[in-house]
């Protein structure tokens, strides 16, 4: 695993499915895809960060992205002093438009040293986190849990039971139930279901239609996923899709 140390603000620009690989980092840091969607995945779980989020990641913290069409990757980092939160978790924050062009005006190098200054004081200031869990997906520990999981995230659409997929994995159902709720505090249905919709997600920032997203996660039409997703995520899908493309 690699260790980073940044010395200033960076701004990458990552195609669609470019991954960046595990590595921690001496300071704080704040990641925020200003386009396109970034998958943050830790030790603990994952985090599908859209254009209306940022993550704060906790010094130290292995982590590693992807991203999710073509995706602009602000990266502000910070000394161990400057926590806002205290929690040894990433959190994931809101990004409204004002702390959008914050973190745009930080991520050029050729900004002032006072105005970076004052800037940064707004910005930690006015970190807010997010409420909802539903942008987190938990990484069970256990062994046949994450080779269910890593089956699952092959192909969100497998329709099989907790009861078949057990049995690919060599445990009961009642034993998968049971760990699910120990390791993720979710349920097996919950915690597909959300596994569902990141991956959807993912495939709305890469362009795909709506129809053929719902397919892809399992749903039976488009409108059972329309509902299950507003229901997630507080907007339709296609307006999500507007809103994790390039803007001018």
């Amino acid at each position: 695993m690699d260790r980073h140390f940044f010395a200033g603000p960076e701004l990458r620009r990552l195609t669609d499915r470019e991954r960046i690989d595990w590595h921690d980092h001496a300071e704080h840091q704040l990641i925020y895809p200003g386009t396109g969607v970034l998958r943050v995945t830790t030790e603990v779980g994952s985090w599908v960060v859209p254009p209306l989020r940022a993550v704060w990641l906790p010094a130290g913290v292995a982590h590693a992205h992807r991203a999710h069409g073509p995706t602009h990757l602000h990266c502000l980092a910070f000394p161990e002093a400057d926590d806002p939160f205290g929690f040894p978790d990433p959190t994931v924050v809101a990004v409204p438009a004002l702390l959008r062009e914050i973190i745009r005006a930080l991520s050029e190098t050729g900004l002032a040293p006072a105005d970076r200054r004052d800037l940064t004081a707004v910005l930690l200031r006015s970190l807010r986190p997010v409420p909802e869990l539903r942008l987190c997906l938990p990484q069970p520990r256990d062994d046949r849990l994450a080779a269910l999981a890593a089956m699952l995230d092959r192909d969100p659409a497998d329709p099989r039971p907790l009861a078949e997929l057990g049995s690919a994995v060599g445990a009961s159902e009642r034993t998968l139930s049971r760990l699910f709720r120990r390791q993720t505090g979710m349920t097996f249905p919950q915690w597909r279901a959300q596994l569902r919709l990141h991956y959807g997600l993912t495939l709305l920032a890469g362009g795909e239609p709506v129809t053929v997203v719902a397919l892809a996660c399992g749903y039976s039409n488009p409108s059972a996923f329309t509902a299950a997703f507003r229901d997630a995520f507080g907007v339709t899908p296609a307006r999500y899709a507007r809103e994790t493309q390039p803007q001018p």
